[in-house]
């Protein structure tokens, strides 16, 4: 029986005792971590985005029904990589927490656009801070999040930034600012958001989860389409939906593949390397984004009071991407 000849290999191997293997773990462990945050600040963009799309669309349109819609449309663009990615169909428990993430979205949007009628634009930017410093409390208490005061303090510095450019936005007034039966319906809907991304890491943390960022994107997107579209079709008129042009389908298919399968997808895909509050701190850039835009719209209305929540926020980004990009001791 004759044997194939295979030349030696010259290739050195690494044990897992050699020190060299811890190295190359830790090389590859940032490099997640730095495109994490790369692709959070891709996120940032594609939301500040969003905003002028949405204001673009029609009057009289039924916003939890154009959500579902848009998630729907972020569904089937995910479809493919969700059907390359999956094993089978999801056990009883990630059908559970998929339920939950989807419950999540449904709790914001329903509450934001409740609460719209009934709160000022700047109470609702101002309670929307909050968030990434509920994803840290409640990855702390779900053991996602580990105590770090450092990265504390970044959230504290970001939100005062966030702060500062509600402020600004608002001519430099805060007098606009209520604490009432809506406004406390609305932090609730923060509530609902912070805690999605802790929910992912937590389902990533015992199995519960999919390691696959596309295959946990598309499920919890399915369910937070479902449960949208039934609050959509109880508290509003689907008939409504009748009066949409070709301009607004255009402008809501946009959104569903860039405000959402795009900007949930990175969000997914950061929360396996990130954790909660980290992730979340990134919402301190959207009001930079859009004043961004508001400056190219408006030049006019550029001024100094601008500033200081522009430097703060800036700051606070600078900080945690140089905190998570030190190596691991």
């Amino acid at each position: 029986m004759s044997r194939r000849y295979q030349e030696p290999s010259h290739a050195p191997t690494i044990s897992r005792d050699d020190p060299r293997a811890g190295a190359t773990t830790r090389g590859h462990e940032r490099k997640r971590v730095t495109q994490a945050h790369l692709g959070m600040l891709l996120w940032a963009l594609f939301v500040g985005l969003s905003f002028p799309a949405v204001g673009l669309l029609s009057d009289g349109l039924p916003p939890l029904l154009l959500t579902a819609m848009r998630f729907g449309i972020a569904a089937l663009v995910l479809a493919p990589l969700a059907w390359r990615q999956s094993d089978g169909r999801p056990g009883w428990r990630t059908l559970l927490l998929y339920a939950a993430m989807g419950l999540c979205l449904a709790g914001f949007f329903g509450t934001m656009f409740w609460a719209a009628h009934r709160v000022s634009a700047l109470s609702m930017a101002t309670l929307f801070v909050s968030v990434p410093l509920l994803a840290y409390c409640l990855g702390r208490g779900l053991g996602v999040e580990q105590r770090a005061g450092r990265l504390l303090a970044i959230l504290a510095l970001g939100a005062s930034g966030a702060l500062g450019l509600a402020w600004a936005e608002n001519g430099g007034d805060f007098s606009g600012m209520q604490l009432g039966f809506g406004e406390l319906g609305f932090f609730f809907g923060c509530v609902a958001s912070a805690l999605y991304p802790v929910l992912s890491k937590w389902g990533l943390a015992n199995g519960s989860l999919p390691t696959q960022a596309g295959l946990r994107t598309f499920w919890s997107l399915v369910a937070g389409a479902v449960l949208i579209g039934l609050m959509g079709a109880i508290w509003e008129r689907p008939a409504a939906l009748l009066h949409m042009n070709l301009l607004d389908l255009l402008l809501v298919t946009y959104l569903g593949v860039f405000s959402s399968a795009m900007t949930f997808f990175l969000q997914q895909r950061a929360t396996s390397a990130l954790t909660p509050g980290a992730v979340t701190a990134y919402s301190y850039l959207v009001p930079f984004v859009s004043m961004l835009l508001l400056f190219f719209d408006q030049p006019a209305r550029m001024g100094w009071h601008w500033l200081p929540g522009s430097l703060l926020v800036i700051l606070a980004i600078g900080l945690l991407l140089r905190r998570d990009g030190q190596p691991s001791r």
